[in-house]
């Protein structure tokens, strides 16, 4: 394919529109969940809140950069994959650290669904980030449904880590002062 502008994205305009904007309502509605919280004091401290909240952020964030990189105009096939390549790079490498951190904590013992939900299923995102950010240079439009996806996954792994942090809280016993 030539170093020409990448067409088949102007395609996917509404779609990112859609997911950007619904990333960054997320990402704020993260912050008041996180705000009431150390309000309540019900917030296991700032271990947890690095394993278990500020990834849930980052995930909308990823999103909303996607997003942005997606409705960049004039991308090519390759500046395409090589900013997909540099966000699934950059992600993978953070969910490394964030199993790091969920080791570390001692607020809460993770079950096998926060594993999932936590760890496995933002590796597997970011994974085809760098496989969509491979394989956009040669196929983008297969590589852009391939973005979609993830950015769906990313999405979704968001809502239900917040909805699980805030249901976390909300059964927990007040602290005292």
């Amino acid at each position: 394919m030539p170093e020409s502008a990448l067409l088949p994205l102007s395609e996917w305009e509404s779609f990112y529109v859609i997911i950007g904007s619904s990333a960054a309502a997320l990402t704020g509605l993260q912050f008041v969940v996180i705000a009431l919280g150390a309000e309540a004091r019900r917030l296991a401290g700032p271990e947890a809140v690095g394993a278990y909240a500020t990834p849930t952020v980052v995930h909308f964030c990823a999103v909303l950069l996607l997003a942005a990189i997606a409705s960049t105009p004039g991308h090519t096939p390759v500046s395409l994959g090589l900013c997909l390549l540099a966000s699934g790079i950059a992600g993978v490498a953070y969910v490394c650290f964030v199993v790091r951190q969920t080791r570390r904590q001692k607020a809460y013992e993770p079950v096998l669904e926060d594993w999932v939900w936590h760890t496995w299923l933002p590796l597997l995102a970011y994974a085809l980030f760098v496989v969509a950010g491979l394989i956009a240079w040669r196929r983008p439009a297969p590589a852009l449904y391939v973005v979609a996806t993830t950015a769906l996954l990313l999405l979704y792994i968001g809502i239900h880590n917040a909805w699980d942090a805030a249901v976390w809280m909300t059964s927990q016993p007040k602290a005292e002062p």
